[in-house]
């Protein structure tokens, strides 16, 4: 049986997605632009998904608009900020445990002769919220901290930070990348003071291709591309039926029982860990105060993470070695938060779901203990 424990990379489709995509392949094909009785058919599923997104993210629907995936969102939101403000202001705060989709294009932006500050994280890897703000002034355009950082599970402050820097510089954009908390964590898009938030579909048991981006009314940046005009000018290009409306379904599956998921998750973390401190070989690296119980982090000392993470596939046990998009690079968030490269280099990311069970905990702890025993000796 497969133990799958990489859900921060990707989650099983649920029934629901898979239903909704299905229906929409086989039987409402038309386009959502068309004027005829198919098209509107077709415009109708993206309408009922935006609404299930805007439910979840407790704001209008009219606040919601459908892209590619996270990477597109944070891309447009970042790159449109420095269009709209870029000739009066140069300046960019971020955390240095974003996620590529937003790092990247901060380092463009910094290439191309923008300031980007990058606030580090302190040891337990949380983000100060003192050290943020105070890193913002009257130069400062765009502001963006993850909710929840996809290789430790650290819940950063963002309420705090961004109400700080609105009340300050009202004018200054805030983006939360909140792909590793949505649907996981209780978001309300008001709550978080962020005129951008971003989601991803195939984070909560829907499809990969697909994404939402939450704007704030009456913000308004330019888009990434241009085109036909959909999604009301922001997202040109003939939306994806089928991956929205599985995206709608799966969000309409997920709430109804989110605090009940939170608590499993907690138990299974919980039991994760206490097997985990028996282990005298393992470090845990997720040691935040504040953090989510989808995600742990921990090394397997003397033992490279690619290593073990080959061993445990042997033994149908999938976890990751970090951010699936860095590919088994080194990990800049461990090193970031202070962690030597040694206990980076063997570090391995356990990403539960809903679905996770204790017996799994259970044989993941058993290769554990077999793959250091057996590696320990072949090296």
């Amino acid at each position: 049986m497969k133990i799958y424990l990489d859900n921060a990379a990707t989650t099983r489709p649920c029934e629901p997605a898979i239903s909704a995509c299905f229906a929409c392949m086989a039987e409402n094909y038309g386009n959502p632009s068309s004027l005829h009785r198919m098209g509107l058919d077709a415009e109708n599923a993206v309408t009922e998904a935006r609404k299930a997104i805007a439910a979840a993210l407790v704001c209008d629907p009219e606040c919601i608009t459908f892209t590619s995936g996270a990477t597109e969102c944070n891309n447009t939101i970042i790159f449109g900020a420095a269009e709209k403000m870029g000739k009066r202001k140069k300046k960019i705060v971020i955390s240095s445990i974003e996620h590529p989709s937003v790092a990247k294009p901060a380092k463009y932006l910094e290439e191309h002769g923008f300031e980007v500050v990058r606030i580090d994280p302190m040891r337990n890897g949380e983000i100060s919220a003192e050290d943020f703000i105070s890193a913002v002034d009257g130069n400062t355009f765009l502001v963006s901290c993850m909710l929840v950082n996809n290789e430790t599970g650290a819940i950063n402050p963002v309420r705090k930070i961004f109400s700080a820097v609105k009340r300050a510089y009202p004018d200054c954009f805030t983006h939360c990348d909140a792909v590793q908390g949505f649907l996981k964590l209780p978001i309300k898009a008001s709550d978080l003071c962020a005129d951008f938030i971003t989601v991803s579909a195939h984070k909560v048991h829907a499809l990969k291709g697909v994404g939402a981006m939450y704007t704030k009314k009456g913000v308004k940046i330019p888009p990434l591309m241009y085109g036909g005009g959909q999604e009301k000018s922001m997202r040109s290009g003939t939306e994806s039926v089928p991956l929205i409306s599985a995206f709608g379904a799966a969000a309409r599956a997920l709430m109804p029982t989110m605090n009940s998921a939170y608590e499993n998750a907690e138990a299974i973390n919980e039991y994760l860990n206490s097997k985990l401190k028996k282990l005298p070989f393992v470090t845990i690296n997720s040691t935040a105060e504040n953090k989510s119980p989808f995600i742990t982090n921990f090394s397997v000392e003397g033992i490279r993470s690619e290593i073990m993470l080959h061993f445990l596939e042997s033994r149908d046990i999938y976890v990751s070695s970090g951010s699936a998009c860095s590919k088994g690079a080194h990990s800049s968030v461990l090193t970031a938060m202070g962690i030597s490269d040694r206990l980076a280099d063997s570090a391995i990311r356990v990403s539960i779901s809903r679905i996770t069970e204790k017996q799994e905990i259970d044989a993941l702890i058993e290769a554990l203990e077999e793959g250091h025993s057996s590696l320990a000796k072949t090296r």
